[in-house]
């Protein structure tokens, strides 16, 4: 499938996996907008699914990475683990805010 009858979409998704999923780089690789790339993205769904599947595959090995490094005892990559992964099990940082507190309160205590 021709797309802009200059393009395949396995031309675009390898361009695109080249560039490491960035649009841009991607567009002025193809020679095209932003605009236009995502025109074809929506118009065209065999290319809106090879993008899709270039970045899953990236993604994938984005987490083969961070799992050796948590292999390899690197705590700060073990640390953004637990809070991304493990927040069902309570880690993650909370900042606590009491709603029932009136800053107004005690200055109008003070008043005659």
């Amino acid at each position: 499938m021709k797309i802009g009858n200059k393009f395949s979409v396995e031309k675009i998704a390898e361009i695109y996996s080249k560039k490491g999923g960035n649009i841009t780089a991607t567009c002025v690789a193809l020679g095209i907008t932003r605009k236009t790339f995502y025109s074809w993205k929506e118009k065209y769904a065999k290319l809106k699914e090879a993008i899709s599947d270039v970045d899953e595959s990236k993604l994938d090995f984005a987490e083969s990475k961070l799992m050796e490094h948590i292999d390899s005892g690197d705590i700060t990559a073990l640390i953004f683990y637990l809070k991304t992964k493990g927040k069902s099990r309570g880690y993650v940082e909370r900042t606590e805010n009491d709603l029932n507190v009136n800053g107004f309160e005690e200055l109008m205590k003070s008043l005659p």
